[in-house]
């Protein structure tokens, strides 16, 4: 088996069951011919071995006298999303040529996993033949990075959630979600970070923020964070609100990106200038424009394009929205049941666009100009 991209990610397992004797050709051609533009474009299986998204399908057969049975095995590279999208596509196939079928997901494996036991099981290997050693410098290094963070952290407040030493006199501080935030932020220098531990926000965390000149919120660039972040607007005075990248936690950010991103604010508050208040307000009439259409889009496969006084301007598949892009102009937004894709994203800038809202934001380039959403970022999802 092969894979052009050399990294296989999961393995789709499915069985089928056909009323009627075919071939192997028979099956693959129906696993590609069955499923394309079901998905849109950028789903076909075509595409997604082109782009070495899907390696060479294998299929076992097996013939009584009037019926076929066996196994497909689909090599992906891609997220689990996209592979639970194709193997609920070909679960939809029920002819192959002229027979019924029916076609059925019998597993979805994550290959990188059985690679993990390996290193692990190779680590125990290399911990016992080494453990009588002396202490490696790694691991002198490692202690001396704990012990450094650990001195800077501190708790506060009754229930004892987690800070970095500086937020008791620091004039402004930081609220992430988390101790390894904390952390994370220690190490990109910022020792005045406080950790909201959960969902429900703790009453010290309203009394600090209310004895601090400003308040910076920084929470993870998932579908939870958007959440966290609506609670806690709700209850707190938030002076700056901020994100990490899409799909991205604080803690996975590396110390120059989260300078990046708090470097402009602590300037401002380092030179005495007054701190102007960003919030989500610039989100706001997106959002609102979310909340209203994502009830009757949510589930449907299509794409809702409106204009500036945001009254709709077409409602297509998504798999026709990027041909018809091509032929409309006067959009200002378009909201879709699914990926904001390279290709989409395209589209979008040709067509003059200055808002996309979807469900998920591919890793993309050249998206500079366009105001990129989703639903979960806007709260409404």
């Amino acid at each position: 088996m092969s894979n052009k991209s050399g990294i296989v990610k999961y393995h789709v397992k499915l069985s089928f069951e056909v009323d009627g004797l075919v071939e192997r050709a028979d099956i693959i051609g129906a696993i590609f011919g069955q499923t394309e533009g079901l998905l849109g474009p950028e789903m076909n299986l075509n595409e997604l071995q082109r782009v070495s998204k899907v390696g060479r399908i294998e299929v076992n057969t097996k013939s009584t006298s009037n019926t076929t049975n066996g196994d497909a095995l689909i090599p992906m590279s891609t997220d689990i999303d996209t592979c639970a999208l194709i193997a609920a596509g070909i679960e939809s196939i029920d002819k192959v040529g002229p027979f019924d079928c029916v076609f059925k997901l019998e597993a979805i494996d994550d290959v990188r996993a059985a690679k993990k036991d390996d290193i692990v099981r190779r680590a125990k290997e290399i911990k016992q033949r080494w453990a009588t050693k002396t202490v490696s410098e790694g691991e002198s290094m490692l202690k001396d990075v704990h012990e450094g963070d650990s001195k800077r952290l501190s708790t506060y407040g009754p229930s004892k959630l987690t800070c970095s030493s500086g937020v008791f006199d620091s004039k402004w501080i930081i609220l992430v979600e988390g101790r390894a935030d904390v952390i994370n932020l220690l190490r990109a220098g910022y020792d005045n970070a406080i950790a909201i531990e959960g969902a429900k926000i703790d009453e010290s965390i309203k009394e600090l923020c209310a004895s601090k000149d400003t308040v910076v919120a920084f929470i993870d660039g998932d579908r939870a964070g958007g959440f966290i972040l609506k609670e806690l607007t709700s209850v707190v005075k938030i002076d700056y609100e901020l994100r990490a990248d899409t799909g991205v936690e604080v803690e996975e950010l590396t110390p120059q990106r989260i300078d990046e991103i708090l470097r402009p604010i602590a300037d401002e508050i380092k030179h005495g200038k007054p701190v102007a208040v960003l919030k989500s307000s610039d989100d706001k009439p997106v959002a609102e424009i979310a909340s209203r259409i994502f009830p009757n889009l949510n589930e449907t496969l299509e794409a809702v394009a409106l204009d500036e006084n945001e009254k709709e301007i077409f409602k297509v598949p998504i798999s026709e929205v990027v041909s018809k892009l091509s032929t409309q102009s006067g959009i200002k937004y378009l909201l879709l049941d699914g990926i904001i894709t390279q290709r989409l994203l395209e589209g979008a800038k040709n067509a003059g666009i200055q808002c996309v809202i979807g469900h998920r934001v591919a890793k993309l380039t050249n998206s500079d100009g366009l105001n990129l959403k989703t639903f979960g970022d806007l709260g409404v999802a």
